[in-house]
């Protein structure tokens, strides 16, 4: 497998976006997921992210694209998110990604006034409209998993079921270790979607609040789950989701503490393939 880190790590720190990818590479990090919005960004930046992908020899394996209208009761509000996610999975194709890691947002209102079944219904329409345009462009759509109360997909039962509905092979799940957690969901569940995982995220947490720390700094029980991975056959990218670092200005360290527990992890499972990145000498020690 290989260990990857969300470009998000970054934000709100010092770190710019090209700093950002030359200093993933330098930790030792094998890919990169970009958190960057197409529509926010211009074609200099966009040309930024993919040269010094590149010029660092660090692929792009996902870009995350939060869709919280794909399941709007507005029909209008639902064909701007379904048009402005196919301008994330262009995004996608121009920077030789394998896949979009999409998240759908909540029922609206308590689930009163409008019918759960009905956004679940959207959801689903909007979600097979985007696997069948990621088709073409050779792309898979990683679905995430969200362990709030009214998440559209908060447990591995909805996620196999959305899956289902959707029923195109471009589209599979993401699987969040530290949303699983928070959700109470035992790890022997993953088996359930053996072939169906496209993309892996790693974080820690308090067991209670969504948390996104480095690996060792909350109560999650990585190895049962990483097992749980392993055995379904997946073998793509784990990468590590930081977010909101309480000392931006020790952004590094943070970053560096991160992938340090976590390669520890995947070498101690024999996860990780012999002569994978290493980290570059002028790193500090210890990592």
């Amino acid at each position: 497998m290989k260990l990857g880190l969300i470009s998000s790590a970054w934000l709100g720190s010092h770190v710019g976006t090209a700093e950002g990818i030359r200093r993933t590479r330098e930790i030792g990090f094998d890919c990169i997921d970009i958190f960057a919005d197409p529509l926010e960004i211009d074609i200099q930046e966009r040309r930024l992210i993919k040269d010094t992908c590149l010029e660092n020899g660090l692929p792009v394996i996902s870009v995350p694209c939060v869709a919280l209208g794909l399941s709007d009761f507005n029909y209008a509000v639902r064909r701007f998110h379904v048009g402005r996610a196919k301008q994330y999975l262009e995004f996608c194709y121009e920077l030789e990604a394998k896949n979009l890691l999409l998240v759908l947002g909540d029922y609206i209102w308590q689930q009163e006034v409008i019918q759960p079944h009905d956004q679940w219904k959207w959801a689903a329409e909007s979600v097979r409209e985007l696997g069948e345009f990621a088709s073409t462009l050779k792309l898979e759509i990683a679905i995430e998993l969200e362990p709030f109360h009214y998440s559209l997909i908060k447990d591995l039962l909805e996620m196999e079921r959305f899956l289902d509905d959707v029923g195109l092979p471009a589209v599979q799940a993401n699987i969040d270790i530290s949303h699983l957690a928070l959700s109470g969901t035992p790890a022997d569940k993953i088996k359930n979607l053996r072939e169906r995982i496209a993309h892996v995220h790693i974080s820690d947490c308090d067991g209670k609040k969504h948390g996104d720390l480095p690996p060792g700094r909350g109560v999650v029980e990585f190895i049962p789950y990483l097992e749980a991975i392993r055995d379904t056959g997946f073998d793509g990218a784990i990468s590590i989701e930081l977010e909101y670092s309480p000392d931006p200005d020790r952004i590094v360290e943070w970053v560096q503490e991160a992938y340090r527990e976590t390669a520890t992890l995947l070498r101690g499972l024999q996860l990780r393939e012999a002569g994978e990145t290493k980290p570059s000498s002028h790193n500090s020690p210890g990592i």
